[in-house]
Formats: structure tokens, sequence, C-alpha cells
């Protein structure tokens, strides 16, 4: 396993309007493409480079997954974040869609960790970086095997381009849950049940499960991660400074 690199990123207020607009600069370029650089060093979480496993001890058995910060260095950096802060310890999984087919099965809203919260509010927190005080969203990400650098803000539907995903929805792929909005997602995720093209390109593929998929088929609604971990030597976190 190739260790990866945090790339940790300074705080800008500007980083919301980056965010809110950038579907508007997208469709303003003749590519939909904007450089990996730019946007990591313009939001508030870090940015993943290389693959590490992570491993999510459940009241069911632990499963491993893999985090493709090549694929998805923006989406796989939040999550990776999100598990070093201990954001997924005691988080329920709160959707498990099995009937009529298999679907997903949906977990890691940071609000369902605490006891207070009721099961009907479950699905619907947010992360909120306790340094700044702000909730955090990820702009929408995809790559496709055909260009050099991620798209963002931009859902896919040209059917060429969906050929060309470098990481679709698949049997155990992790992908993240988000709101209508594209750049919506914070911290919860989903792990595919079964191949789920109608969702390519329209929800951010970052990883898939590499052992004990198993334990994700056990999976019913209400169950828990109780720990989740990085299976990596000491990540190197680099501060970028802002331009």
């Amino acid at each position: 396993m190739v260790d990866a690199t945090l790339c940790l990123l300074f705080r800008r207020p500007a980083v919301w309007l980056f965010v809110l607009c950038m579907p508007l600069l997208l469709s303003c370029t003749k590519s939909s493409t904007v450089s990996i650089k730019d946007v990591c060093s313009s939001l508030s979480s870090p940015c993943l480079l290389g693959k590490v496993l992570v491993q999510m001890s459940t009241n069911r058995g632990t499963i491993t997954v893999e985090v493709d910060g090549d694929a998805a260095p923006v989406t796989a950096g939040n999550f990776v974040d999100l598990v070093k802060r201990g954001v997924y310890n005691g988080t329920v999984f709160n959707r498990v869609v099995k009937e009529p087919l298999p679907f997903v099965v949906q977990g890691g809203d940071p609000a369902s960790a605490d006891p207070k919260t009721l099961k009907s509010n479950f699905g619907k927190g947010i992360f909120i970086d306790p340094a700044s005080g702000q909730a955090r969203f990820i702009p929408f990400e995809v790559k496709l095997n055909t260009e050099d650098q991620p798209r963002y803000g931009q859902l896919i539907t040209d059917p060429s381009d969906l050929l060309q995903l470098q990481l679709s929805h698949q049997s155990g792929s992790l992908a993240m849950q988000r709101s209508q909005a594209p750049d919506s997602a914070s911290a919860e995720f989903y792990i595919a049940l079964r191949p789920l093209p109608q969702l390519d390109g329209r929800y951010a593929v970052f990883g898939r499960v590499r052992k004990g998929l198993e334990v994700v088929d056990a999976i019913r609604q209400g169950d828990r991660i109780v720990n989740a971990s990085l299976l990596m030597a000491k990540p190197t976190l680099n501060a970028v400074p802002m331009p």
C-alpha cells in the first residue's frame, strides 16, 4: 500500500463563494475540468493523494474499504479527514435498501452518533467543523479515463462520458450521499449492493470495499459503525499555503 499525502489547507471565507459559483465558472469555459491544485487550495478540507485503506468496525463485523485519492482527491480527502477526526465512530446506518432489489447501505450522519438525536432526524445531519463552527460541504467530483483532472460541480449525462468514468457504481462501491444540489455532500456515504449504473455521473464514487462484502450484506437499518480508522502508517499532513 502506497502511503498517501493529505494536503491540509488553510481556510478562507472566499471558499464558500468559490464552491457556490463553481458550476457557473465551469459552464463558461471550454472544459469542465479544473486543476486539482486550484480546487484543493480553495476548500477547507484536505485533499488525498494516493490510496489508503480504512477499516470500519461495525456491530455486524469488520469492513475494509479502499479510498481512492487518485480518482477523487477532494471526496477521498474529506472522508479520510472525517475518519481521522473520529466523526464516524458510533454513527448509524440509517438507510438500508434491499427490497425489491439490493440497492445501498447508507450511513455516516454525524448527528446519528448523538443519543439525543431522534431517529426521524437521522440522515439530515452534516459535519460542522469545530474550529470554524461552519458546515463543511464539498463539490461534486468525477474523473474520466480520458482526462488528467477530475471534473467538479457538474453532473455527467453524456453517454460517451459515462463510459469513461474512472470510478463507477459496482457492487461494493463507496460513494457520497448528497441532497439535490450537486455540491452538497458533507459526511454521509453509501455502499452499493449491486451495480447501479443509474447513479453513475450523478453521485461521486471515491472507493470500494476490499474486504467484508458479506458484512455489508448483513447490515440492517439501525446498525452502527463502532469505530473507523486508517490502516496505514502515520499519514503525512502537509500544509499548502494559499497564494
